[in-house]
């Protein structure tokens, strides 16, 4: 393994280029236009790279849109659920896209938009194949999107476009069952407008995703509707396995069943494992008696449900020994907390040449000054 700070999350620059590559296929053959998300993947010392291939980022506020200004220099388009009185105008400045979540909003704050910001409402189609509630961006009582019942088509004028957000993490059959309700419930409002943003969830960089009818689904929607530019912003499908967090057994206790305490944690380090639950990927790991050697893996924090899972392994774990969970770039690295005052992981990236290049290493300054 390589000499790095335990724990650390490492994102592998060949593979983040080669989901770019994927993503850059997209446009160029459907035509239209992949924001990065930076709820989902916001590791700016590799922006380098990915603005070769994006057209910019989408933000859900003030920071993230600072984000993308400063540190991509391309697109900012921004959506938040509410915007804040002291933040909009701000938002506004380095902004290109401010999308309103109600009609509300867009009446509160219609006035202060500036010439080069092109507005738009995010729509509830009121249709999602998403099994996870908690991130169903369509389930009951949404709070997310404007549904037809409360759509109010005498205020949208200044209005240029229109986005959905319906997916987590899905094939393109998910994205044709949302499209076609979303043509349904607000398909006669689509020629006035200049884009539509089909929102993100779209796992395109995923080995079974059919990337080929992605391309055909966009380009049948621009030959229905040439006048509109479409929008894609994933998250996960830039980030998608392109490293892993690396962490280190501190001990192994026994309560009759082995458990081996690390330097990471599941609540504060790789929360959705708790959140969605799925279990994490450790390399070279099985579920239980698959292999020899079993153990629940815990983190190393007071909480009594900091734990990874159980896994099974070839050899007997031992102190000081490293595990690698995978696929842990997209989304996880951005939720991260100083829950229990653990630090937080460092950050490095594994560059095409083979050389490891410690991005950040964090302490008790990074702790002690989000508190007061």
């Amino acid at each position: 393994m390589l000499d790095i700070p335990s724990p650390c999350f490492v994102c592998e620059e060949e593979l983040l280029e080669k989901n770019l590559q994927i993503l850059d296929r997209v446009q160029k053959e459907s035509g239209a236009k992949i924001l990065l998300a930076l709820k989902g993947f916001a590791l700016w010392s590799s922006f380098d790279i990915v603005r070769k291939y994006l057209q910019g980022c989408c933000a859900s506020g003030l920071h993230e849109a600072k984000l993308a200004y400063e540190k991509f220099g391309k697109e900012v388009h921004t959506y938040s659920p509410a915007y804040k009185d002291e933040e909009f105008d701000e938002i506004c400045k380095i902004s290109n896209h401010v999308v309103f979540n109600s009609f509300n909003q867009w009446q509160k704050y219609k006035d202060r938009v500036l010439p080069h910001n092109s507005c738009g409402l995010r729509l509830n189609p009121e249709y999602s194949s998403v099994e996870v509630d908690l991130y169903n961006p369509c389930g009951a009582f949404s709070r997310l999107g404007i549904i037809k019942s409360a759509f109010k088509s005498e205020l949208l004028e200044g209005i240029d476009g229109l986005h959905f957000h319906a997916l987590c993490e899905q094939n393109v059959d998910a994205l044709e069952g949302v499209l076609d309700a979303f043509i349904e419930k607000f398909g006669e409002y689509i020629p006035q407008m200049k884009w539509i943003n089909f929102g993100g969830g779209h796992h395109i960089t995923r080995a079974d995703y059919d990337v080929d009818r992605l391309i055909e689904v966009i380009k049948e929607f621009k030959l229905r509707f040439p006048m509109v530019e479409v929008y894609l912003e994933p998250g996960e499908a830039v980030g998608w396995q392109t490293g892993y967090l690396e962490a280190t057994v501190l001990d192994i206790v026994h309560n009759k069943i082995d458990i081996a305490i690390l330097d990471t944690s599941a609540e504060a380090h790789m929360p959705d494992t708790l959140a969605m639950p799925y279990r994490a990927m450790i390399r070279n790991s099985g579920i239980t008696d698959e292999k020899e050697f079993n153990y629940r893996l815990g983190g190393n924090t007071c909480l009594a449900g900091d734990i990874m899972g159980d896994y099974s392994f070839d050899e007997p774990l031992y102190v000081g020994q490293k595990l690698i969970f995978e696929d842990m770039i997209h989304y996880t690295m951005v939720k991260t907390t100083t829950f229990n005052g653990i630090n937080l992981p460092s950050i490095a990236i594994k560059r095409k040449d083979g050389r490891v290049d410690i991005i950040k290493n964090f302490g008790y300054e990074d702790y002690k000054m989000r508190l007061s």
